[in-house]
């Protein structure tokens, strides 16, 4: 099981950022910090700098038992961990969610598809690098509010 949370601080974002700085200077195409910091924040899934900001510093490491909400082939849902394990060198992590209802994950009105127990690979931000027809991450995981 993974203890660390599934983000890096944003210090270690911030050094990141750096480090890219120092490398693209380096190949002879230097970028702002702005830039940088940018890019990291794309590099981890997320839209800007400010969202990847505001995450880790409010993310909580996911546990074993902790109460999450999210999007699971787009329906909304409420659940408790109920496995987590690393995955890979990337910071993936392997997780197990007990849906706290079963979710309909077939948009059909004459047909249905329950799902009450899932497992899915998740990044470091609580994304699936699988996603739908649609382009949507197949599962977004995070605390419960």
């Amino acid at each position: 099981m993974q203890t660390q949370s599934p983000l890096p601080s944003v210090s270690q974002l911030k050094a990141e950022a750096r480090l890219l700085r120092r490398e693209t200077q380096n190949q002879g195409r230097p970028v702002s910090h702005s830039a940088a910091l940018e890019r990291i924040a794309e590099y981890y899934g997320f839209r800007d700098w400010n969202t990847l900001r505001a995450r880790a510093s409010a993310m909580k490491a996911l546990q074993i038992g902790m109460q999450v909400e999210g999007r699971y082939l787009g329906q909304p849902f409420t659940g408790v961990v109920h496995g987590l394990a690393a995955c890979g060198s990337r910071g993936h992590q392997r997780i197990t969610l007990q849906f706290t209802r079963p979710v309909d994950v077939v948009r059909f009105e004459s047909f249905s598809s329950w799902r009450q127990r899932v497992s899915a690979v998740i990044t470091a931000c609580g994304r699936s690098p699988q996603k739908t027809s649609d382009g949507q991450p197949q599962l977004v995981v995070g605390p419960r509010a």
